[in-house]
């Protein structure tokens, strides 16, 4: 074998940057497929759900509006039951997870790969916020008088850090107006 072949030999065996950056967007691109993929299961998924939902919802009295169903198709595809509770994929995309905003943070109302069981966690759901509307209407002030206990208390808490803060800042200021009045008088009297 001569110099020249050795050379061009392993020059060949060299992988060139244009052929691995075109593997790399081949590669980019099959992952993407992968995600698009994944996305479009989800979506089909909760489609399917949503359909098992429609006998529910054709129970649901016309002169109620407290729910509103549908499909958002975001980053992360959600079924709206309302306008407070959703149910998404979980990560393996198998799991329906149902869930719930609240004041004191999103709460996991069910977690299932049936839609049996899914459309059963949903059904309560509702069948739980039709009562509580009845109630609501019918002038029960139990939760009316309990909103008012809390407002109450926030409002008591809110005056007392008022007053704190206040209290603290006069104090801070007599100190600190008297240590001046005291250091320039003390300045005064050595010159």
């Amino acid at each position: 074998m001569t110099e020249g072949n050795a050379e061009e030999t392993e020059h060949a065996r060299a992988p060139r940057l244009k052929d691995a950056m075109r593997q790399a967007r081949i590669e980019m691109a099959e992952r993407s497929g992968v995600v698009v993929d994944l996305r479009d299961a989800e979506l089909a998924r909760l489609e399917l759900l949503n359909q098992a939902l429609d006998a529910v919802y054709a129970e649901i009295p016309a002169e109620v509006e407290l729910f509103e169903r549908g499909i958002a198709e975001g980053d992360t595809p959600r079924l709206w039951i309302d306008m407070i509770a959703h149910v998404a994929m979980g990560r393996d995309k198998r799991v329906y997870r149902f869930v719930q905003d609240t004041r004191y943070g999103r709460r996991v109302i069910a977690e299932s790969a049936d839609i049996d069981e899914m459309t059963r966690a949903v059904t309560q759901y509702i069948a739980r916020q039709l009562v509580e509307r009845e109630r609501v209407v019918a002038g029960d002030t139990e939760l009316a008088a309990r909103d008012l206990l809390i407002d109450a208390v926030s409002r008591r808490r809110r005056r007392r850090r008022v007053l704190l803060t206040l209290l603290i800042g006069l104090t801070l200021g007599v100190v600190l107006g008297a240590g001046a009045v005291l250091g320039t008088a003390w300045v005064s009297a050595l010159r």
